[in-house]
């Protein structure tokens, strides 16, 4: 747990400077924005290292993940995948295309017409997908244990409120 006093950060002594320097602004709101945005920076490293030690970079795990969580028989569209992963369209057909080069997904013709294409899982690819979400779910207990349940719960609901403002 976090101890409840805690010395001055980064952010905190940012925010004096800027005080001493502008002291007409509030500059309050870099105390919640600036620490979101340093916790996000740590925490994209920390997941990271994670998908690596499976040999996936961020994108390649949320593909992987999009495809497993689909259900039997482990496919979607690239569309469908574009829908269901934080990866742009436009990156999409690139990491599919490194993923089956990997040998990780397949790709086939959609229905009878064969202009759409599907994008599936192969066996080694739910293999993988499969050891690397569950290192990544104890990663994420490990992360998240530096905080208490009660402050996690808040917390999941404060940021649950305000990415909906967003999205």
């Amino acid at each position: 747990m976090a101890p409840e006093s805690i010395a001055p950060d980064r952010i905190a002594r940012i925010q004096a400077e800027w005080t001493r320097e502008r002291p007409e602004l509030d500059v309050r709101p870099q105390g919640v924005i600036g620490r979101l945005h340093r916790v996000a920076e740590h925490l994209t490293g920390e997941l990271q290292a994670v998908y690596a030690e499976h040999g996936l970079g961020e994108g390649d795990f949320d593909v992987l993940a999009a495809l497993r969580r689909a259900g039997e028989p482990f496919e979607r569209s690239p569309g469908a995948l574009a829908e269901h992963t934080m990866v742009t369209t436009g990156g999409m057909t690139k990491r599919i295309d490194r993923l089956e080069r990997a040998g990780l997904v397949t790709r086939r013709p959609a229905g009878d017409d064969g202009r759409g294409r599907m994008v599936a899982l192969t066996q080694r690819g739910r293999e993988v997908i499969d050891s690397a979400f569950t290192d990544h779910m104890a990663n994420e207990r490990r992360l998240l244990d530096a905080i208490s349940p009660a402050d996690a719960a808040r917390l999941e609901a404060i940021l649950t409120r305000w990415l909906a403002t967003f999205e």
